[in-house]
């Protein structure tokens, strides 16, 4: 606007300007000195020219700024109509999607509603003197053992979920089909967290969820089978599991349920034939070899597991039962089965065993499970066991002896640096016990393993390779095949070791209940053999499942 005033304020003062150039002209026309051949007229002709030609200018600008302006105005009027059509749209569309949910949300719980009510089976005759109707009602409405109407079980909490992403377990369950169970869980062991996490509200369905669960444990002893070779079995560790997860994934449904404690859930029938099967299984144990178990025997877990699931642990001696921790001690379950079995007193002594077999690792996870860290410092159980082990790893004579036992020797030592980092690591331990030092440690054995294995791939001789034509060397290209297999099985050895810390420890929180909350371990996991050192040393690895 300004712009505008100024512009036009200097088109005014034209008329003056042109008589000043007037006057000057007139005065310059009086000197004759210079001789000029326009003439004034001319000139002012050109000047009112020039006046005019701005004016149209200026007037042509003025006409396209307020076009522009209505223009501007029009096209916000249309953003804006355009604008509340959306959002009438998008609230439209909000209106039908929260319908629709509502609708689902109704329908789900319908469903659900009648799934739970009751069902009844009714006979082809009646039986004379006696009821016309017998009802088979699920573990929602199952009486207790005194037949009281007014003690029956309570329904359900909301603290287990509901069956989602496989509803064969419903219908497994319903069945009571045990085998069926096992079936669906190792086809489905690729997504085994999911089916775990499904199995509690499918037992729901199950008339009597812990016959179901104790007939599930049929073969996991098989006859056939030796305990030797029972280790080397893959399908029966895995059906192992699942047992062990099934007892797990009971105990939880079984916390859920508001009752004063376990046993007025479980018949007498039932936990009857839960002791004769741990009475089965208890010799068992006694030809375990504690060490080989490497605190990872299924045995033990699936033992424990089951007293503490049927709660018949009084039906035991408890130093037994104290005795079988350490083959256990590497179980993600082993501080919740303590607790449950009524063990947490016993841990100093479990622990104390544990670092007498050199398994300090074990020792420290128990100690932060059970508060005992006053008692058992974590620091200086880490630095014996390393101390313990580089002890194990002292360099071999040198001579013409093979430099084979001196790489295992490394191998050990390395693999405990990597062990108490990565428990130091987990226990938040670094204030007080830096890692540093231990990971130079580590590059440096890594290094040195580096450069002896290309020192022996250099020093091995190279086979000769058979002549082109083939003839006359038949035996040497049958020699030259069986040093090739051996060569690059060694080489595959030494590339992929046997390396099992890739699965962090962690404890469950503890817990006032008598029924554990945690669950089982995938399939994939090999179970531990036992691990020792060049001089009979045992060193451990990180907690399985």
């Amino acid at each position: 606007m300004e712009d505008t005033q100024s512009v036009t304020t200097l088109m005014d003062s034209t008329t003056s300007k042109i008589q000043q150039l007037q006057k000057a002209f007139a005065e310059l026309e009086s000197h004759r000195a210079v001789t000029l051949n326009l003439k004034w007229k001319q000139l002012e002709e050109h000047f009112h020219g020039l006046e005019k030609s701005l004016k149209r200018r200026f007037t042509e600008l003025e006409d396209q700024e307020k076009e522009f302006e209505t223009k501007i105005v029009q096209s916000r009027k249309i953003l804006e109509k355009r604008q509340a059509a959306v959002i009438s749209k998008e609230q439209a569309s909000l209106e039908s999607l929260q319908e629709k949910r509502d609708a689902a949300v109704s329908a789900i719980t319908i469903a659900l509603e009648k799934h739970r009510k009751p069902y009844s089976v009714e006979p082809s005759c009646e039986v004379q003197g006696g009821p016309s109707m017998f009802e088979a009602k699920p573990l929602d409405f199952i009486p207790l053992e005194n037949n009281n109407t007014e003690d029956h079980i309570k329904p359900f909490k909301n603290d287990v979920g509901e069956v989602k992403f496989y509803p064969e377990l419903v219908k497994l369950c319903q069945d009571m089909d045990s085998g069926g169970l096992h079936k669906f869980i190792s086809d489905n062991r690729k997504n085994l967290a999911a089916v775990r996490e499904e199995i509690p509200p499918a037992l729901r369905a199950a008339v009597d969820p812990a016959f179901l669960v104790l007939d599930s444990l049929k073969g996991f002893y098989p006859s056939e089978v030796s305990i030797s070779d029972a280790k080397k079995d893959a399908n029966l560790l895995g059906l192992r599991r699942t047992c062990i997860m099934l007892m797990e994934c009971l105990s939880i449904l079984l916390k859920t349920l508001e009752v004063d404690s376990i046993s007025s859930l479980i018949s007498g029938s039932v936990k009857e034939r839960a002791k004769a099967i741990a009475n089965e299984w208890k010799p068992k144990l006694d030809e375990l070899d504690a060490d080989a178990s490497n605190g990872n025997s299924l045995e033990a877990h699936a033992f424990l597991q089951l007293l503490a699931t049927f709660d018949i642990n009084s039906n035991f001696n408890q130093e037994d039962l104290y005795k079988l921790i350490p083959m256990v001690s590497r179980r993600r379950q082993t501080a919740d089965l303590c607790r449950s079995l009524g063990l947490s007193e016993r841990m100093p002594g479990v622990i104390d065993v544990l670092v007498n077999n050199g398994r300090h690792i074990d020792a420290v996870n128990l100690a932060f499970a059970f508060e005992l860290t006053d008692q058992f410092s974590p620091v200086s159980l880490l630095k014996s066991y390393l101390n313990e082990a580089s002890k194990a790893s002292s360099p071999v004579k040198s001579g013409n002896a093979s430099p084979t036992p001196q790489n295992d020797v490394n191998e050990k030592q390395l693999t405990a640096l990597k062990a108490v980092i990565k428990c130091i690591e987990e226990h938040k331990l670094e204030a007080q016990y830096p890692v540093d030092p231990l990971q130079k440690r580590v590059l440096q054995l890594e290094k040195e393993k580096a450069d002896k294995k290309r020192a022996t791939e250099v020093a091995k001789p190279q086979p000769k390779r058979p002549r082109a034509n083939c003839v006359g060397n038949g035996a040497a290209r049958v020699t030259n095949v069986a040093i090739d297999k051996n060569f690059y099985a060694s080489r595959m050895t030494d590339r992929y070791p046997q390396y099992m810390y890739d699965r962090p420890y962690a404890y469950p929180v503890p817990t006032d209940t008598h029924v554990p909350s945690f669950l089982g371990t995938p399939y994939s996991l090999p179970p531990g053999h036992g691990n020792f050192l060049g001089n009979g040393y045992h060193y451990q690895a990180t907690y399985l499942h």
